[in-house]
């Protein structure tokens, strides 16, 4: 605003302010091309969360996002799904599963909570509790890994 009354003062015939309003619109574009740096950082950080934790955010995650945040992870999430459903066939691919590519498609895992019954490809079930190891696909429990519900056992 001080600007602006500065511009009307200039134009009016004091020369003496045209770098100060020089000075401030460079000062407020900078200042706009650092918000929108860290504008497009916290979206390119919202996005990476959706790979790494899959579609459902934790609450202590989506607690630090604002409104317009939630909003664009949901489409973000939506636009991933129906792409993913447009490509590989009938069922889809799920292009969130094995980002890095496995050395094994089975691996040991422990259960670090109770999750309940889980299935598996040839229609077996099994029950996940506490501290329970199993040796199960890798594309069916690395969504728990990531969970936090399984844990991938090294030897």
């Amino acid at each position: 605003e001080r600007n602006q009354a500065d511009v009307s003062e200039a134009k009016a015939g004091r020369t003496d302010l045209i770098f100060l309003i020089r000075f401030r619109h460079c000062c407020l574009l900078r200042n706009q091309r650092c918000l929108l740096a860290y504008l497009y950082d916290r979206l390119l950080r919202i996005r990476a969360l959706r790979w790494e934790y899959g579609s459902v955010l934790p609450n202590a995650i989506q607690f630090h996002m604002s409104a317009e945040e939630v909003e664009w992870f949901n489409r973000y999430k939506k636009s991933l799904a129906t792409y993913m459903r447009s490509v590989g066939g009938e069922e889809g691919l799920d292009l969130t599963q094995d980002i890095k590519p496995p050395k094994s498609l089975y691996i040991e895992v422990r259960c670090l909570r109770d999750h309940g019954e889980f299935e598996v490809d040839d229609g077996t079930t099994i029950l996940l509790k506490k501290n329970s190891q199993h040796f199960l696909p890798r594309w069916k429990c690395e969504q728990l890994i990531r969970q936090g519900v399984l844990e991938h056992v090294l030897n």
